[in-house]
């Protein structure tokens, strides 16, 4: 029979391996309690990646805009600051996401000016030609159906209406080696500069531009719904 001595670094190794399961799960669909902290993380490391990637699309104070997957509500609260006469909603299919995102907002929903639900990418409750701008920061590597949930998106964009994905990594980007092993764990979908751009035009969105900041391995892909 092995001693405790000698069980310990094993139970050592199987605590950190089951701590590491749980965290991947929290960081692709948080829960409600546990998954507080890793979306207060979130807020926090995203802020600057979100701030370069909005400089990119136009933000006008009446838009009425949705953010996809919005986590803890750190960008509802962003958009909401430049949009201070339109609307703001965000989805997330993430009851955890959710709950934090509306507790980060409380005061934003009192005033009408936001409004968050539970919903997945690839059947949004909304209808037709409803949003100027849609926005999708650190989400896009865990939809499930990349052409059919950007053309699910197309579909609630206004015409003319914009759709930014910001990730702060991609295939052949910055730090792509420690980055890629990363998204491997949490079985994410990486994309490179050109497969956004294709993907983009597959979903039948016009005027694709892509941006990079290779310092730091970020990226943003915009592209628009025809006029």
């Amino acid at each position: 029979m092995p001693t405790l001595t000698e069980l310990t670094p094993f139970l050592r190794y199987a605590l950190l391996a089951v701590f590491a399961i749980y965290a991947i799960t929290q960081v692709r669909k948080p829960s409600r309690w546990a998954g507080r902290p890793f979306l207060w993380l979130m807020n926090r490391s995203h802020s600057n990646l979100t701030d370069w990637g909005l400089q990119h699309v136009q933000r006008e104070g009446n838009f009425t805009i949705l953010d996809v997957g919005c986590g803890g509500g750190r960008t509802i609260q962003k958009l909401a600051t430049a949009a201070a006469q339109g609307k703001v909603h965000g989805v997330d299919y993430a009851s955890g996401s959710v709950a934090a995102s509306r507790a980060q907002n409380a005061k934003l929903i009192q005033e009408g000016r936001v409004e968050i639900q539970q919903a997945s990418v690839s059947q949004l409750p909304f209808p037709e030609n409803k949003f100027d701008l849609v926005t999708a920061v650190e989400t896009q590597y865990y939809w499930p159906n990349l052409v059919k949930d950007m053309q699910e998106i197309l579909r609630i964009l206004k015409p003319g209406g914009t759709l930014i994905i910001i990730a702060e990594s991609y295939k052949k980007g910055g730090h792509e080696n420690w980055k890629g092993m990363a998204m491997k764990l949490v079985r994410s979908t990486s994309l490179s500069a050109d497969d956004q751009r294709a993907l983009f035009s597959a979903a039948g969105y016009a005027d694709v531009q892509i941006f990079e900041e290779p310092s730091k391995g970020w990226i943003c892909a915009v592209g628009k719904k025809a006029p």
